[in-house]
């Protein structure tokens, strides 16, 4: 059974729809993680990832798929095999994701007081 929202999503502007897509802590993680990898399994962006529980990861890698920013591939072998990778649309926001890398790297000092070392998997980009 598919759960509804009671409210839809009120979506004013097309900033609030890009950060739907690709904010928040895990997704612009998960891209990221993709971005450095053609296709990866779940376990290696589990792995990547660190502290994400299944259930999160499962439900941002849903969502991502309903989004069309990643594409998944399941195998019928024994055992079986799925893999993730980008989709076009979600390479599109790779140069996004990079500018934000970047401005929080020039601006972190100000708010944490030490600077943010450069992010690998920007830098791979």
């Amino acid at each position: 059974m598919k759960y509804d929202l009671k409210l839809g999503k009120e979506i004013m502007c097309p900033i609030e729809y890009g950060l739907d897509i690709f904010g928040g802590k895990w997704k612009s993680r998960i891209i990221c993680v993709l971005s450095s990898n053609k296709v990866i399994r779940y376990n290696e962006i589990k792995k990547e990832l660190g502290n994400i529980t299944d259930a999160v990861l499962a439900a941002m890698l849903k969502e991502m798929i309903a989004d069309e920013m990643i594409i998944r591939t399941q195998y019928n072998e024994i055992p079986p095999r799925v893999e993730y990778a980008l989709t076009e649309k979600g390479k599109s926001v790779l140069p996004i994701l990079q500018c934000i890398c970047q401005w929080s790297r020039e601006h972190s000092a100000e708010a944490l007081d030490t600077k943010l070392p450069a992010c690998i998997s920007c830098d791979q980009l």
